[in-house]
């Protein structure tokens, strides 16, 4: 069996956030649960996703991202309000959110991950998701932070603990 891609391992991420995001889930329960061997399993019938488990470098890396998003989310969350135009996070859907979650945190705390490559994987991923108005508004609110040179360095905030957290491997 190949390994699974990166994009794949960031769509789970997205997906374990979205996941988060509607329950009072942790990330370590989250995790522990989503990748019971037997429960993952049973995920591969139902959507070509999960047809491949995670090698030990993306696991790594879903991991950190769950891990990161969980840990940083009201200042993620206060980012994407702040580029958002005027729109709170209540009125943003639940799976524009966790992509923009995710390519947030990687934007601030993964500098391995070129934000070039951060911002068009949450773009693609949305295109998935989303209609072509969202997947513009997640463009425009990532590429606006981007701009404004607040990429790979910590904001007000943005602080949490970090035990648990993960580096993970290249691809």
């Amino acid at each position: 069996m190949r390994a699974m891609t990166r994009t794949a391992a960031r769509e789970i991420a997205v997906r374990l956030c979205f996941r988060m995001g509607l329950s009072q889930e942790g990330a370590e329960e989250l995790l522990s649960d989503f990748f019971e061997p037997s429960y993952y399993a049973t995920l591969a019938g139902e959507d070509k996703l999960f047809a491949e488990s995670p090698d030990g470098a993306q696991m790594a890396y879903i991991q950190t991202v769950v891990r990161g998003v969980a840990a940083h989310k009201s200042a993620l969350d206060a980012q994407i309000e702040k580029y958002a135009d005027n729109w709170k996070i209540g009125r943003i859907s639940r799976i524009a959110v966790a992509v923009l979650e995710t390519a947030m945190f990687e934007l601030l705390h993964m500098p391995e991950v070129p934000p070039a490559a951060a911002i068009n994987e949450a773009v693609e991923l949305s295109k998935r998701y989303e209609e072509p108005e969202t997947v513009a508004f997640i463009n425009g609110i990532l590429g606006s932070f981007s701009r404004s040179g607040a990429v790979g360095r910590t904001v007000p905030g943005a602080q949490p603990e970090t035990e648990g957290i993960s580096e993970y491997g290249a691809d």
